[in-house]
């Protein structure tokens, strides 16, 4: 599936919960805001404690600043709240979708599809979307609010440091892109594989009794070891790649505060940089090192969450075999009349060969029960 089917299928989950998205996306705004307007404060303090020391203004603005804080971590938590809840309410909505749709199709779709695929399709797969669409959402909008918000005042501050600072994060975009693809494989061989573990889980839970019977235990459990060791070399794979991109990006992304350091105490001393200019650059480069950071977590709830759509989608992109036509009535009970009659039935169990049913005849009256025993001869 295309990047751009998998945003707009997405954006169809997001639809019907479009306005607690809002909240929370307008809260994160406030937040980023006031981080904003917080900084510009401590900056002017400390530029009035350069001229004069007066407590009571110091006292006055350490007020100020701890209510906007508080009132900043309001916002912060309703923020949270919101867009968290809209991934549950995502979560909600996939797995009625799921099965009530499972409920319309044919039992032959459930011979070429494994019961433990399916329950781990719509448990794990809809837990990936349930993080994309609150945890991701959440990180990126911060991230691009911080960025929105806080740039514009440090470059208005000073173009140079705030350039100088920023001159690493080109090669934080580059490393994204070379690990973006390769996370999204190894994120689907994780899925498969864990599809693949629950499958045989699911069969034995059935068949417990078999296996008790024809003493399959140590078959069983070589089959279960394999199938686990599998899923830990997927999963040891992913954290590799996790492990390796993401502290480099928290590295580069700490760069920032060690070049504004590096010029801007060169910058005081020579006179050309105030000291209230300087502390307010460098609480603005704390500030997005964060959201920066926050990044590579993103890029993983999105890798999973694309592989997840993809195999969600499968299953609700199948149309029912069996349907009823357009001019189908409802027919009570008690009006039935006649009889069912087969004539030279023939039946073949998908992914077989050998009919099970072959040229058979039979009619059943209003009100039989009737069984078909089907007998192997070898």
């Amino acid at each position: 599936m295309a990047k751009s089917r998998r945003i707009a299928k997405l954006t169809a989950y997001l639809r019907p919960h479009w306005r607690e998205a809002s909240l929370g996306i307008l809260a994160l705004l406030s937040v980023n805001a006031l981080r904003v307007y917080i900084t510009l404060l401590i900056r002017a303090g400390v530029d009035k404690l350069s001229t004069t020391f007066i407590l009571n203004q110091i006292l006055h603005d350490v007020v100020i600043i701890v209510l906007l804080s508080s009132a900043m971590w309001l916002m912060r938590m309703a923020s949270r709240i919101w867009l968290f809840g809209v991934g549950r309410q995502v979560e909600f909505d996939l797995k009625q979708r799921i099965f009530e749709h499972l409920l319309k199709l044919e039992p032959a779709y459930f011979a070429s599809n494994t019961a433990g695929d399916l329950i781990n399709r719509a448990t794990s797969d809809v837990d990936n979307i349930k993080r994309l669409l609150g945890f991701a959402v959440l990180s990126l909008a911060n991230t691009v609010f911080a960025y929105a918000l806080t740039l514009p005042v440090m470059l208005a501050i000073s173009v140079d440091l705030t350039l100088a600072s920023l001159a690493v994060y080109p090669f934080m975009l580059l490393l994204v892109s070379l690990f973006s693809d390769r996370l999204r494989k190894q994120q689907a061989a994780v899925q498969e594989q864990l599809s693949d573990i629950s499958e045989l889980i699911q069969e034995d839970i059935s068949g417990i009794a078999l296996i008790k019977i024809y003493a399959q235990e140590a078959n069983e459990r070589r089959a279960f070891a394999k199938k686990n060791q599998q899923l830990l070399t997927a999963n040891l794979e992913l954290a590799k790649l996790r492990n390796t991109l993401f502290p480099l990006i928290g590295g580069l992304a700490n760069v920032s505060s060690l070049v504004i350091i590096w010029l801007g105490a060169a910058r005081m001393s020579s006179g050309t940089l105030q000291v209230a200019d300087f502390v307010a650059l460098l609480i603005f480069v704390e500030g997005l090192v964060f959201p920066t950071a926050l990044l590579g977590f993103t890029i993983t709830a999105y890798q999973r969450g694309e592989v997840s759509i993809d195999r969600l989608e499968s299953i609700l992109s199948v149309t029912p075999k069996i349907q009823d036509t357009a001019d189908a009535i409802h027919l009570p009970v008690a009006e039935l009349k006649g009889e069912v009659t087969a004539k030279n039935l023939t039946y073949t169990y998908p992914g077989s060969t050998t009919p099970a049913l072959e040229n058979v005849n039979f009619t059943i009256a209003l009100g039989e029960t009737v069984a078909i025993f089907v007998a192997i001869v070898s």
